[in-house]
C-alpha cells in the first residue's frame, strides 16, 4: 500500500497538504472557541449549539450551489483558491470580537469559505484517479487532513502552557492561512474535470440513481444525531479534563484519524464501502453511549476519545468515495454537493437540539440521543 500512496497523482498531494496546512490553522482555534465563548463572552452550551449549527448550514448550502457550478463550467481551481483565502483572512478576526453574535459572523463567513471550496475539492480528488483508488486517494486526503488537526491543538497547547492569550492565539492563526493559499494557487485541474463536456444545468436530484438517493436519507438521519465535536470538548472540560489539556485531548483524536484513515478507506477499495461505513456508524453509536455513561476525567475519557478518532478513519474518506461510486459520471460536483448539503444542513437542528437537551434536560439525555440516531442509521445502512 506504501508505494501506491507514493505513486498517487500530484493534484492529491497538494490537496492534501492544503488541507493539512488549513487545518493547522482551524484547528488550533476549534478546541478553543467553547472555552472563548464561556470565559470571554459568557456564552452558554445553546449559544454555541446556535453559532454551529448556522454556520455548518451555511456551508451546505454553498457546497450544493459550487458542486453545481464545477458541473457547469468544469472548473474547480478559482473557488478552492477563493474559499481557502477568505478562511484565512477571517480566522484571525476573531481576536477582535467582544460579543457572541460577532463571533458568529465570523464563523459564518469560514463555513462561507468551506461551502465555496469543498465541493470542487472532491470532485477535483476523485477525477484525479480511478475508482479502483478512490478510497485510497480520501483516505490519504483525510489522513493529511487529519495531520493538520493533530498540529493545530499542540500549537495551541503550547500557546496556551506559554500564557499566551486566547485573542493572540487567533492572531496567529493568519501566518498558516497565508500558507496555504500560496499552496492552492499552484494546483492544477485534471483534464477530465476539464474537458469533460457538461449536462444541461440541473441542481436537482432526478438525474440521480435511486441507490444516492437512498444513501443521502441515511446520512440525513445519522447527521441528525452527529452535533458539533464542540459539544465532546465543552463535556472533556466539565468532567475535569484542564483547559490546557483539552487542545491534546482533540490532538490525540485527530492523530489517531491521521494513522488509519489511509488504510480504512483504502481496505473499503476491497471489502466494499457500505460494509466499513457500518462499523464506523457502529463505532460513533458505542462512543456516546460511552459519553453517556461517563462521570469523571481519566484513563478512560482518554480511550473513549482516542475510539472516537477510529471513527473518523473508517468514515470521513469512506463516505466521499462512496459518493463518487454512486454519482453518475457528469453530475459528481452535484453529487458531492447533495452529499454535503445533507451532512451539513442537518447539523442545525443537530446542534441546536443537542444544546438544548445538554443544557435543559441533561448530557446524558443529549448523548443518548445521538447514539441513538447513529445505530438505527448503521441498521437502514446495511
Amino acid at each position: 500500500m506504501f508505494k501506491a500512496v507514493l505513486g498517487l497523482p500530484r493534484t492529491v498531494w497538494l490537496i492534501g497538504l492544503i488541507s493539512l496546512v488549513n487545518d493547522s490553522a482551524s484547528e488550533m482555534l476549534y478546541p478553543l472557541i467553547p472555552l472563548y465563548l464561556s470565559s470571554v463572552l459568557m456564552a452558554d452550551p445553546r449559544v454555541l449549539g446556535i453559532i454551529e449549527g448556522i454556520a455548518e448550514a451555511t456551508a451546505s448550502l454553498l457546497k450544493l450551489f459550487s458542486g453545481v457550478i464545477v458541473d457547469r463550467t468544469r472548473r474547480t481551481k478559482p473557488w478552492i483558491v477563493f474559499g481557502y483565502g477568505l478562511a484565512g483572512l477571517g480566522r484571525p478576526l476573531i481576536a477582535f470580537v467582544s460579543s457572541w453574535p460577532w463571533l458568529l459572523v465570523i464563523r459564518f463567513t469560514d463555513r462561507v469559505s468551506k461551502g465555496l471550496r469543498s465541493s470542487p475539492r472532491d470532485a477535483l480528488l476523485a477525477a484525479s484517479v480511478g475508482s479502483d483508488q478512490r478510497g485510497l486517494a480520501f483516505g490519504l486526503h483525510r489522513a493529511m487532513d487529519n495531520a493538520g488537526a493533530v498540529i493545530g491543538p499542540i500549537l495551541a497547547s503550547l500557546l496556551l502552557a506559554s500564557q499566551v492569550p486566547l485573542k493572540d492565539i487567533f492572531l496567529w492563526s493568519a501566518i498558516p492561512g497565508a500558507v496555504c493559499l500560496i499552496i492552492a494557487f499552484s494546483i492544477r485541474e485534471s483534464h477530465t474535470v476539464v474537458e469533460h463536456q457538461s449536462k444541461a444545468f440541473d441542481w436537482r436530484l432526478g438525474d440521480m440513481p435511486p441507490v444516492f438517493k437512498r444513501y443521502l436519507v441515511v446520512v440525513a438521519l445519522f447527521t441528525l444525531g452527529n452535533s458539533s465535536n464542540m459539544f465532546l470538548l465543552l463535556r472533556a472540560n466539565e468532567l475535569g479534563v484542564p483547559e490546557v489539556q483539552i487542545p491534546l485531548l482533540w490532538a490525540a483524536v485527530s492523530a489517531v484519524a491521521m494513522l488509519f484513515s489511509t488504510p480504512l478507506s483504502a481496505l473499503s477499495d476491497h471489502v466494499g464501502r457500505v460494509r466499513l461505513l457500518v462499523c464506523g456508524y457502529m463505532a460513533y453509536g458505542v462512543f456516546y453511549a460511552g459519553m453517556c455513561m461517563i462521570t469523571h476525567s481519566g484513563v478512560l475519557l482518554f480511550l473513549l476519545f482516542a475510539f472516537y478518532g477510529l471513527f473518523m478513519a473508517a468514515t470521513e474518506g469512506v463516505e466521499k468515495a462512496l459518493v463518487a461510486d454512486l454519482a453518475p459520471e457528469g453530475l459528481r460536483g452535484t453529487a458531492f454537493g447533495w452529499f454535503n448539503l445533507t451532512a451539513g444542513l442537518l447539523l442545525l437542528p443537530a446542534s441546536i437540539v443537542f444544546g438544548w437537551l445538554y443544557e435543559v434536560v441533561s448530557p446524558f439525555a443529549a448523548f443518548s440521543f445521538s447514539s441513538g440516531c447513529a445505530l438505527l442509521a448503521a441498521v437502514l445502512l446495511w
